[in-house]
This record gives structure tokens, sequence and C-alpha cells, in this order.
């Protein structure tokens, strides 16, 4: 890595994002997409990694238990969104998820290692569960992490706030 940052886009996808989608954090979302946009342009132009991570979801996940069904595998809803899918370059870097982490039982641990970045960046949603179980896993790993406070959002105004503070005040992430 050059300048030795990684940005994280996490579950920019249309059952996300998108006003019709199936979990859809709905405007909070939308209003983040010119910044994430931003960022991966960003990281882009200075040749620093960019990780899209995405929920990729069997049928018959049991996660369909607590949420409605979304990003099923293969679905227009497990697509990224169309403002981002121009910004996904060939070195770009992809991870499919079915949990909340972006570590369980993926590549994304030995991405890392191989980029070796001093900080990693991020960017997406839900900040209260896919951002925060990922932030997490990463300062258990020991990275400085920097989460975009307008680059991330929740269905639940709350829950994201009390996230953004979670993230801040005990796993010590720099919030910008």
């Amino acid at each position: 890595m050059l300048s030795g940052r990684v940005l994280l886009v996490i579950d920019m996808l249309r059952d996300f994002i998108d006003a019709g989608g199936a979990l859809s954090c709905g405007e909070p979302a939308r209003r983040i997409v010119p910044l994430v946009a931003e960022k991966i342009k960003e990281f882009n132009r200075q040749g620093d990694g960019v990780i899209f991570i995405s929920d990729a979801h069997e049928k018959d996940d049991r996660e369909f238990s607590r949420f409605p069904v979304h990003c099923v595998k293969g679905s227009d809803g497990a697509r990224l969104i169309a403002e981002l899918e121009p910004l996904v370059l060939k070195d770009s870097y992809k991870v499919f998820k079915n949990r909340y982490s972006g570590f369980f039982r993926t590549n994304l641990s030995g991405i890392l290692e191989t980029l070796q970045p001093a900080e990693v960046h991020v960017v997406g949603v839900c900040t209260n569960i896919c951002i925060l179980y990922t932030v997490e896993e990463l300062c258990n790993r020991d990275y400085r992490v920097v989460v975009y406070r307008d680059g991330v959002a929740s269905f639940d105004e709350e829950a994201h706030k009390w996230a953004l503070q979670q993230m801040q005040n005990v796993l010590g992430v720099e919030i910008r």
C-alpha cells in the first residue's frame, strides 16, 4: 500500500439503500451515498485499497427469522446500488458475507493481512449491525479504524447514535 489505507464499503446494496429495498434503511441511507461515492473515488485515485463487503444469503438463511428476506445471492437486491457500480475497479476486492461481521467465514482477514494497512476506513450500513460488528473485529485485530459519521446509516436513528458512541468510547475508533 502506498499510503497505508484501506476503505471498507459495507452493504451498500439495493435491498438496504433503495427506497423499495427489502430491508431499506430509508432516507438516512440515501443521504450517505454522495459521501460514500466520494470516498471510493478518493481511495481509487490515491491507489489505496477498496474492499466491497456485501451481504449474500441463501434463501433459507436463519437470519430471516429476525429480519425480512433480503440480499439473497443472485437477486437484484443483493447487487451494489447503481450509483456505486461504475466505481468498482478491476483491482477492487469483493467479500461476500452471510453474518453481521465482515470477518465471519470470509476472506477479509487474509485480504487485510496482504494489504497491511495502517488505517482501515469504514462507510456503509447498518451502523448498529454490520458496521459495528465488523469494526469491533477490526479493533480486536489492532487496526486503527476511522468511521465517517456522514458515511454510515441505519433504519434506527437511536441505535445508529448508540453504535457511533460505542465505537468511539469503547473501541477507540476515530469518528470523523
